[in-house]
């Protein structure tokens, strides 16, 4: 018995370091697919120029570059942005994040260890704790921090000169910044949605480096679903692969990526099962609305926060969902999109599309 005990251990054992294999792979994968240079960026031909410009200006100085902050919705290319100003630059990333930033120490931490010229990579730079962020200020501006040490009356202030960096935060809520810390990056840039030409280039690309058989039209599949992301564009070309490897000549045809994609539940809008789901219940159950969300989300059974950061933004934006002051509507489109009639009176005028 002891044996079998012995036995199903080392099974779990390596079944949990064969998953963490797996998942360490897949993080591999994924960091061979982003762009190395704004060269081989695609997309985003605004923020590539001025970022470029940005670059070049303080290399002929031999000066780190200003701080850089970039806003805009996951998976649009912020971290490996990153990256690449680092590789521009030729200098060390170092890559934290909002949450983990909890107290002014903890930053100080951060700081006290970098070298001049390396860049610092703070994602969801929004979520700091406020010491933290009245830290920043002093260290964006003049490159040094004050350390407290003790309490009360006798707290002493120790500066500390820390070595010039620069800055690169990054938010895809770009408003709850304070106005005082969003002033302090020398350079500011939204990242925009991607056209499907664009995710085709994109899908083609990562196809190559991931030594992946797929025709033109296959691509194009892929990318008209990825809903305008190109993280979204890499995962499902994964997924198709993975589908024309096993099922059929591992070729990714036009017909291998929509047998695919149907079997992931990625339709021809790039709307998945949550996204459907939550339409069905709004048109199908409450007649189209207005609903809260909150009744949205129990009826979908989600938590309210993935209804509302997940799934309503893509569906705001595909025209098939709109926020009104009573709640959640959904228009004309959506009851076609369902392949339902569209009831008399259904959708919303210009002047009830606001925020909750």
């Amino acid at each position: 018995m002891y044996d079998d005990q012995l036995g199903a251990a080392e099974e779990e054992h390596l079944r949990s370091l064969t998953m963490a294999d797996a998942d360490a792979d897949e993080r591999v994968v994924e960091a061979a697919l982003r762009p190395r240079s704004l060269d081989e960026v695609v997309g985003q031909t605004r923020v590539r120029d001025q970022l470029g410009l940005v670059l070049e200006a303080a290399r002929q100085r031999a000066r780190p570059p200003d701080h850089v902050l970039l806003s805009g919705p996951p998976g649009l290319g912020k971290t490996t942005l990153a990256m690449i100003i680092a590789a521009e630059m030729s200098t060390p990333l170092r890559l934290t994040s909002g949450p983990a930033i909890t107290h002014a120490g903890d930053l100080a931490a951060i700081l006290s260890g970098l070298n001049e010229g390396d860049v610092l990579f703070v994602d969801e730079i929004h979520r700091m704790s406020r010491p933290a962020e009245e830290m920043l200020y002093m260290a964006m501006e003049d490159f040094r921090v004050d350390v407290v040490i003790g309490k009360g009356p006798g707290a002493t202030a120790i500066p500390l000169e820390i070595p010039s960096f620069t800055l690169v935060g990054a938010t895809t809520r770009a408003g709850l910044l304070p106005g005082p810390l969003r002033d302090r990056f020398g350079f500011t840039a939204h990242l925009e949605f991607y056209e499907p030409s664009e995710l085709d280039t994109i899908v083609q690309r990562s196809a190559g480096l991931l030594g992946v058989d797929a025709r033109p039209d296959g691509t194009a599949e892929i990318a008209s679903r990825s809903r305008g992301t190109p993280r979204i564009a890499n995962r499902l070309l994964r997924r198709v692969r993975d589908y024309a490897q096993v099922r059929a000549d591992g070729v990714v045809s036009l017909e291998v990526a929509r047998a695919a994609l149907e079997l992931y539940e990625v339709d021809e809008s790039g709307l998945d099962r949550l996204d459907l789901a939550v339409l069905d219940v709004l048109c199908r159950r409450f007649g189209g609305g207005p609903v809260g969300v909150s009744t949205l989300a129990v009826a979908v059974g989600e938590e309210r926060e993935t209804v509302e950061e997940v799934a309503e933004p893509f569906l705001v934006r595909c025209g098939f969902l709109a926020r009104t002051p009573r709640g959640r509507v959904a228009t004309p489109a959506a009851w076609q999109h369902l392949g339902l009639a569209v009831p008399r009176g259904a959708g919303v005028g210009d002047a009830t599309l606001f925020s909750e």
